[in-house]
């Protein structure tokens, strides 16, 4: 555990010493503010609900998440600095966790500073702020998932754009398969069974429950086995990357 410390506090650091967090953060913000009062409406509804700031983060993640894994593992192959850590006394694994930890919670760190649009839809009604809550937690878990998946493909290539270009497109995947239209068709063309199934994998279908206020276990376990697998199989393809 103490190894696993280590590295995400070296880690996090990282990201502050670099304009790389500062940047992120602005354009989230920018992008959460924008896509909240000026394309969802917020203003103009007349409700005292998030729900406009919401529904946009599966989007924003999707572009910006992506820019944050995408140099957790290919600058360290691209830099050969990847050999001094593995040369410290810590597993693969401890790595991957550590790494992946400080890049959770530096997405956490971003998410938890868009405060003041909550204060401001308490402010001008009376909200449910359990569902705000759920909906927080369920898009600190989406993050995660992005995040994981991103984590995996920056352990595959040395190239950051590359990472960022197939993370993206990964994402997408996982974000479409829970997209109205696309079950819709497929409805049309195969059973209801594996049109569940579809649906069951997508992000949009697990946090969209979480954000109505109510916390699934299944939804939790969703998340939470999608990102032990995709940080599994980022320790696999360093492992197999070592002769490289």
């Amino acid at each position: 555990m103490n190894q696993v410390t280590t590295i995400f506090r070296r880690e996090l650091r990282g990201y502050f010493t670099t304009p790389l967090a500062y940047v992120f953060i602005v354009i989230f913000l920018v992008l959460a503010a924008v896509f909240t009062f000026q394309v969802g409406g917020f203003l103009e509804r007349g409700q005292a609900d998030l729900q406009p700031f919401f529904r946009w983060h599966p989007w924003l993640y999707l572009v910006l998440i992506p820019a944050i894994s995408m140099r957790l593992w290919a600058e360290e192959r691209s830099s050969g600095s990847i050999e001094l850590l593995m040369t410290l006394p810590i597993t693969l694994w401890q790595a991957v966790v550590g790494k992946f930890l400080a890049a959770w919670v530096f997405a956490g760190i971003a998410l938890l500073l868009t405060f003041p649009i909550w204060i401001t839809v308490n402010y001008l009604g009376h909200p449910d702020n359990g569902a705000i809550v759920a909906a927080y937690v369920g898009s600190f878990l989406m993050a995660g998932g992005f995040l994981a998946i991103g984590t995996c493909l920056s352990a595959a290539t040395r190239n950051q754009v590359v990472a960022f270009v197939t993370a993206a497109m990964v994402g997408f995947v996982f974000l479409l398969a829970g997209f109205p239209l696309v079950l819709d068709f497929v409805r049309g063309v195969l059973p209801q069974a594996i049109v569940d199934a579809i649906a069951s994998l997508s992000f949009l279908t697990h946090f969209e429950a979480i954000s109505k206020g109510v916390i699934d276990l299944r939804d939790i376990v969703y998340f939470a086995a999608l990102i032990v697998s995709w940080l599994t199989a980022t320790a696999l393809v360093l492992d197999m990357k070592k002769a490289e």
